[in-house]
């Protein structure tokens, strides 16, 4: 299977978690706006989600995944299944002791870190501990699916691993479809959709054991011993986790923030699940495919193969993060109105959130870079540079955070997110290309270059539609709406796709690879 049908193969399982992903936001929106059980549920699960990010999939992966691709290659599957056992038995151990502290510590972390502006309504704030304490456990699960989604990857099955996280959504969805039936209050769904998350986590376990032992590779948990494997995990580990969870960080950071202002939460994240239809199906593909393959490549010191899988990844995710950040950032109103404006989510709310989506736009190319030259570290167990850049992402990102809410409001997050992710992309990007182990090729410049000018192409169509058929796209019945949105982005695409393989940027027959993987 080529590079690019191994994207394709885990883009098409993250499309349907997105997809499912936005039934599920449309659905939140409509049963309860941007209102406090909203912000409640969105900063509880945001401190789960960013424990599982830093601790269980990104240190976790980024660390275990280059080791146990070395085992295997050298010791074979039964010196790669002792490695497994060993390390899952130690993070087990490890996120169980963090899981129980956070859960007793709850108040004091919703006070001070999670969303500390809450304390001034006693009933949000109360709210926002159950919840995170429902969900928390969510952390532990989660630990348990990276571990044996690396197994996966390692052994380059990747569809079923990308497919996990269809559960949480479709749970989700579900739960608030019965809730809607039933008439369930705000207070109620919100607990609702908090026990959905703990429920699904379960759920994601049962679907990869049953993919890990498809593979003839069980995986038992062991009394945990600190050995040298382990050991080594954890010193890589520890710069990754600063490192790969940098977003989530940013995120966090900026939610503290936004707590000051009420619905500020809730359209951030109503904002960011429209950026995580091309942030995951690009960035998430590129993520799980290039690191294992990389790793394998390099173990058999074969570094030409390594700079073309570098540049081939460059070319798919600019290819299709460029034209997909230029149509957020061109009619961002007409398709957060489309997904979400119902029932509790007003127009007025919709402006905001258009505002903020096309703030977190800007940033779209930059978060797919991160994804494409953090792994050629991480495949040469470098984490330190990485986790160094990721300071300076983060230091940069409360700075302008701090200058830019106080004028801008919520939109000044979304700004100060995306300067940060590109400071740290090129930071990446240059370090690379400095050492020697990022060459770009004349064939890849040229295509960056073709890329770039077919999405300009692109956002003049944009503009031209937006500025004709604003009527159509906004307030007429919601067919009409439909139709709207769908035709103009359809020609825009269409328009993009046709100049990029007439100019070759883009081959026929990877075309066809992604719409067949689609």
């Amino acid at each position: 299977m080529s590079l690019f049908s191994k994207f394709a193969s885990v883009g098409s399982a993250t499309m349907a978690s997105r997809l499912l992903g936005f039934v599920r936001e449309a659905l939140i929106a409509a049963l309860l706006g941007a209102g406090p059980v909203a912000d409640a549920f969105y900063a509880a699960f945001r401190f789960p989600n960013l424990f599982r990010r830093l601790f269980a999939e990104g240190a976790f992966n980024a660390a275990f995944i280059p080791l146990f691709a070395k085992e295997l290659e050298s010791g074979g599957r039964a010196s790669a299944r002792q490695f497994a056992e060993q390390i899952l038995s130690v993070l087990l151990l490890a996120l169980l002791i963090l899981s129980a502290l956070a859960m007793i510590f709850m108040p004091f972390l919703v006070g001070t870190v999670i969303a500390p502006k809450f304390a001034s309504n006693p009933d949000k704030f109360d709210l926002t501990i159950l919840l995170t304490r429902i969900m928390f456990p969510y952390l532990a699960a989660m630990s348990v699916v990276a571990m044996l989604s690396g197994i996966l990857n390692a052994f380059r099955r990747y569809f079923l691993a990308a497919l996990a996280p269809v559960v949480l959504n479709a749970v989700l969805v579900a739960v608030l479809l019965f809730a809607q039936f039933q008439g369930t209050d705000d207070r109620n769904l919100g607990i609702l959709m908090a026990w959905a998350v703990a429920f699904s986590g379960l759920l994601q376990v049962g679907l990869l054991v049953f993919g890990v032992l498809q593979q003839g590779f069980p995986v038992t948990i062991k009394v945990p011993r600190v050995s040298p494997s382990v050991k080594r995990v954890l010193v890589l580990a520890v710069p990754t986790a600063l490192a790969n969870g940098i977003t989530q960080i940013n995120l966090l950071v900026s939610q503290i923030i936004a707590s000051a202002e009420a619905g500020a939460i809730a359209v951030m994240n109503y904002a960011d699940r429209l950026v995580q239809l091309p942030l995951g199906v690009i960035a998430i593909s590129i993520g799980v495919v290039l690191l294992p393959e990389l790793s394998r490549t390099l173990a058999a010191e074969d570094h030409e193969g390594a700079h073309l899988l570098q540049n081939r990844s460059v070319e798919f995710g600019l290819g299709l993060t460029i034209p997909a950040a230029v149509g957020l950032f061109m009619i961002p109103l007409p398709l957060v109105a489309l997904v979400y404006e119902r029932g509790a989510f007003l127009r007025e709310t919709s402006e905001v959130t258009a505002m903020v989506l096309a703030a977190f736009s800007i940033g779209l190319p930059a978060f797919v870079l991160i994804k494409v030259f953090q792994p050629a570290f991480y495949a040469r167990e470098d984490m330190k540079t990485p986790m160094w850049f990721s300071g300076v992402n983060a230091v940069l990102n409360i700075v302008l955070a701090i200058i830019l809410f106080p004028r801008f409001g919520v939109v000044g997050l979304g700004i100060a997110t995306s300067a940060a992710g590109w400071v740290n992309a090129l930071l990446l990007a240059g370090t690379l290309y400095k050492r020697g182990l990022f060459k770009p090729t004349g064939k890849t410049v040229r295509n960056i270059m073709m890329i770039c000018s077919s999405s300009t192409a692109m956002a003049a169509l944009l503009y031209v539609g937006d500025l004709y058929f604003l009527e159509a796209l906004l307030n007429e019945g919601l067919i009409i709406r439909i139709a709207s949105v769908l035709g103009m982005v359809a020609i825009a695409a269409s328009t993009y796709f046709a100049l990029v393989v007439a100019s070759g940027a883009i081959t026929k027959n990877q075309l066809r690879q992604m719409i067949k993987r689609k």
